[in-house]
């Protein structure tokens, strides 16, 4: 089932929306569909085969730090006076 959705966006991006999908002999809903089936496939790939070692070895390294973005705020305040 299709259904209908609205979308709102700057006119420069539509157009080039537009410009794409005609460059690529689809309609901007083809474009649209793709990137979301993209965009869902991505999110479902839970595999970290795409991530290079060293950022595989800092994942989780900060988990309960206990760190906030008021802490993050406070540091680049402090680092960049």
């Amino acid at each position: 089932m299709q259904t209908k959705l609205t979308l709102r966006l700057d006119d420069v991006l539509i157009q080039q929306a537009k410009d794409y999908a005609k460059q690529n002999g689809k309609s901007v809903s083809q474009i649209v569909t793709e990137f979301f089936t993209v965009l869902s496939a991505k999110q479902q790939d839970t595999s970290l085969a795409e991530i290079s070692p060293i950022t595989k070895k800092l994942l989780g390294c900060m988990s309960g730090a206990g760190l906030d973005e008021q802490d993050y705020k406070a540091h680049l305040l402090n680092k960049y006076k």
